[in-house]
């Protein structure tokens, strides 16, 4: 249990066994690589002050190292670039597992008697049309209609899934998906790339997850990923209600608005479009030259305000301490810096001003200064209140229709 403890914590540190060894030795604790190595192996149990050092390196209490892992992660695919040496895939890998023990434990402690959610079955699919029935099927059930999606990840968290963030500002790589106990989807995505980016990576993931692509080589399964991913975005009724049944040539301004009424990059709606016959592939080579040219293939003269952060995870840790499950700092290590935004959120006017008066000054200075800081942007020049002098008593009464 130490062993494979000690290894995932290190490795989602990012830490090598020479910079924890040197770590170690900055606190006067000496060790060396082949100690640590060995109490990887299982080869040797370190002392509990050792423990507790080793807790306090890799960001994670002591008690951490003693628990009995409660899940298993089954990956089934991982779209990164060439240059993602061996160690940082199993960073990213580790810190996903570190998250999602996390959130399915808080999961079982606030609702230990619900039941899992009932999960589509995966599709079996062989070609691209299967690819859009199965995204069609997705859709269906989780009811989720025939219109733009708001979050693709909402709608994962909605239906018993798990989203995770992780491998830091380095973009080198757009999607992992996998099984959590055989039971839970997951997927992981990186928090560097763009958000349509980073919207079409979840939906191309769902295609791992919810298709039996049987045994075809690794770039035909990615085909299937990616028509699916287009698909569950923008369905073909969509796509042709949008667009029409047959063009002969598609605007760059209509596509822009595309782009940001359903999260789909302008050329995934070149490719989406081609893909179902509305345009020939003559015009798409005509289109992809003609961004290439503006410098659009690499950044698109529009973006895409989405909604593809995570939230269960920050939800759970605050529900579990309003009910009193975690301490502040069990939620801390859980979520770093999740109690700074619980204070921030905190507005000096929810309290009477007998409770304002009672605390200690600073404290009250405090909290008034975070009012202040919330409602000023309301007061300046365009903000919500920065017209009220302007109305006068008459501009409040209601008057007739027929006036």
């Amino acid at each position: 249990m130490i062993k494979d403890r000690l290894k995932q914590a290190r490795i989602a540190s990012g830490m090598t066994q020479d910079e924890v060894v040197g770590a170690l030795a900055a606190k006067g604790i000496s060790l060396t690589k082949g100690g640590l190595s060995k109490y990887e192996r299982g080869g040797s149990i370190p002392k509990p002050s050792v423990l507790r050092a080793l807790g306090r390196i890799l960001g994670v209490d002591s008690s951490y190292f003693l628990e009995e892992p409660s899940i298993t992660v089954r990956w089934l695919a991982f779209r990164k670039a060439s240059r993602m040496g061996k160690a940082r895939q199993e960073r990213v890998k580790a810190q996903a597992e570190s998250e999602l023990e996390s959130l399915l434990a808080l999961r079982r402690a606030l609702d230990p008697a619900a039941t899992p959610e009932d999960l589509p079955p995966r599709t079996r699919v062989r070609k691209l049309e299967d690819a859009e029935l199965a995204a069609d099927g997705l859709r269906e059930q989780w009811r989720l209609g025939d219109q733009p999606i708001e979050s693709v990840t909402a709608a994962i968290e909605d239906g018993g899934g798990v989203v995770v963030e992780s491998g830091g500002d380095e973009d080198l790589f757009d999607g992992l998906s996998g099984w959590a106990n055989n039971t839970v989807p997951v997927v992981v995505v990186s928090p560097a790339v763009s958000a349509d980016r980073r919207r079409f990576s979840i939906a191309h993931e769902l295609g791992h997850l919810f298709m039996d692509t049987g045994k075809v080589d690794r770039g035909t399964e990615e085909k299937l990923a990616h028509r699916f991913g287009a698909a569950f975005l923008v369905p073909a009724a969509c796509a042709r209600r949008e667009l029409g049944a047959k063009r002969r040539r598609l605007e760059f301004r209509e596509l822009a608005m595309l782009k940001q009424k359903y999260g789909l990059s302008m050329q995934g709606w070149i490719l989406r479009a081609a893909d179902l016959g509305i345009i020939d592939p003559s015009h798409v080579r005509t289109l992809f030259a003609e961004m290439s040219s503006r410098g659009w293939r690499r950044e698109e003269p529009v973006g895409f305000e989405g909604k593809e952060r995570p939230q269960k995870l920050r939800q759970l840790t605050v529900r579990a301490l309003a009910e009193g499950l975690l301490t502040c700092q069990q939620a801390e290590r859980i979520l770093p810096g999740v109690t700074r935004e619980m204070e921030e959120v905190q507005v000096a006017g929810a309290l009477s001003a007998r409770s304002l008066l009672q605390m200690p000054r600073e404290e009250r200075d405090r909290l008034m200064k975070q009012a202040s800081a919330l409602v000023a942007q309301d007061y300046q020049d365009g903000g919500a209140l920065s017209g009220l002098e302007l109305l006068s008593e008459e501009d409040h009464l209601d008057r007739s229709v027929d006036d």
